[in-house]
């Protein structure tokens, strides 16, 4: 498996680093961690005449500083690989953060990128450029929200659509088998509207018990957990009170018609769980 890591300089870059080292998938991991190098707030419209109103020195010193924060995160990344036996290479390009992870890309693999970066002042941020990558991304994305931990606890996301489904199916095939996670639970949540209409509700039990049976085949320990309410408030709530480790769901779902959406759903979910999200495509 290749896993695209998004590296700034700050603590998510290099807890990106380390999920892909720890995520428990059964193919080995080939890295290739990006850090991009965006000078484009330095064009500026206020800037755009530098001798004039005498910035040029600081664009200069600006530019010197980036260059020298670049070399010392290709350096640290490259230390920090080989220190986790991650095999794989660093590149260092210019570019939008996003555009540039991107750009290295391709369906099957998986971007690891941090919720958020260093500050908005140097324009290295991973963090508005997190939603990006997942709104945009041709492959699945691990938003990072904290350091990289045992993975114990999986909470799944379903919805009965085609996303939810690549979401169970990663878990069935590209997931280490159940004996040799030892101990890794996985809880199933499937939240149902708050609609009046029995034969909705049947559809949604018959679609979480396929789902469960589909995984406990696979060798896997499920906990189900059912809920009433707005999917991403309630995978959330779930998150919370069951202590998961890590979140695996769909990028899209069943659309606004349905109510059972994955798609806006996977961005709020991505913003605000408590811990790293895999967003599957």
């Amino acid at each position: 498996m290749k896993i695209i890591i998004g590296v700034d300089g700050s603590k998510y870059g290099r807890w990106a680093a380390g999920w892909a080292a720890r995520l428990p998938v059964a193919t080995p991991v080939r890295v290739t961690a990006v850090h991009a190098v965006d000078l484009t707030y330095l064009k500026a419209p206020f800037m755009s005449q530098p001798v004039v109103i005498g910035n040029e020195p600081f664009l200069r010193a600006e530019v010197r500083r980036i260059e020298d924060l670049s070399r010392r995160v290709v350096r640290e990344t490259r230390a920090m690989l080989s220190s986790l036996r991650l095999t794989g290479k660093v590149v260092c390009q210019k570019g939008a953060a996003a555009t540039t992870m991107l750009r290295h890309a391709k369906r099957g693999d998986v971007i690891a990128v941090g919720s958020r970066g260093l500050d908005a002042l140097d324009r290295f941020l991973l963090g508005s450029v997190s939603t990006q990558v997942v709104l945009h991304a041709p492959c699945s994305v691990l938003i990072v929200k904290e350091a990289p931990r045992p993975v114990h606890r999986i909470l799944v996301a379903v919805d009965g659509s085609t996303a939810s489904e690549k979401a169970i199916r990663f878990v069935e095939q590209d997931l280490l088998p159940q004996w040799q996670l030892r101990d890794t639970e996985i809880i199933l949540v499937h939240a149902m509207p708050l609609l009046k209409y029995p034969e909705v509700k049947e559809a949604g039990k018959r679609l979480f018990k396929r789902y469960a049976d589909k995984l406990v085949k696979a060798g896997f320990t499920v906990t189900e957990a059912p809920r009433l309410g707005r999917p991403a408030d309630e995978i959330i709530t779930v998150a919370k009170q069951k202590q998961a480790d890590l979140i695996v769901m769909g990028a899209k779902g069943l659309g606004a018609v349905g109510r059972f959406i994955l798609g806006s759903v996977s961005t709020k979910v991505a913003q605000h769980s408590p811990c790293s999200v895999l967003v599957v495509r």
